[in-house]
């Protein structure tokens, strides 16, 4: 391969948040990934109308009146963040609220990036499931490597003098 043909990626890890337990740990992998491979983490949650918006008339309800579902999203991330990090953000975190669908925006916003990260289960689908649909989906389909968090393990502590400073 010629040095014209290597495509570097962005020195971003992507990573899924719904405010479930299985996405702040993919946000605490995601911590120490960053760290690790001198990337920035863009933290992504990605919301949707509820089925049935717009259909009152079938006799289906409407929605409260001015009920936002873009705030909220947005709310539940900041939330999921300040849970995980506190006041101890890392550095260059950036985050996005989107529109779509779950895995669909995932794949998108992590073309090219260094890393996607994302819960095996979050909220909704059915218990007991290996994988979520949207994990599965992200797994399949990416153009980047995709870490699949299970369970609760701990993150890595990084090894005495990997930050550089040589003191821990």
């Amino acid at each position: 391969m010629e040095q014209s043909e290597v495509v570097a990626a962005r020195e971003v890890i992507v990573v899924g948040v719904d405010g479930s337990e299985p996405s702040k740990q993919a946000l605490r992998w995601a911590e120490f990934l960053a760290h690790a491979t001198g990337s920035t983490i863009e933290a992504v949650i990605v919301w949707g109308r509820p089925y049935g918006y717009g259909m009152g008339s079938l006799g289906w309800g409407a929605l409260p009146e001015g009920w936002d579902p873009a705030m909220d999203a947005d709310k539940v991330l900041q939330e999921t963040i300040d849970q995980v990090f506190g006041t101890q953000r890392p550095a260059g975190l950036t985050t996005a609220s989107v529109q779509g669908g779950e895995a669909q925006q995932l794949l998108q916003l992590s073309r090219g990036c260094r890393m996607l990260i994302v819960g095996s289960r979050g909220h909704g689908g059915f218990a007991g499931l290996l994988l979520g649909s949207v994990s599965s989906a992200c797994a399949e389909h990416s153009n980047c490597p995709v870490l699949v968090v299970h369970g609760d393990m701990p993150v890595p502590m990084p090894a005495p003098g990997a930050n550089g400073s040589g003191d821990h």
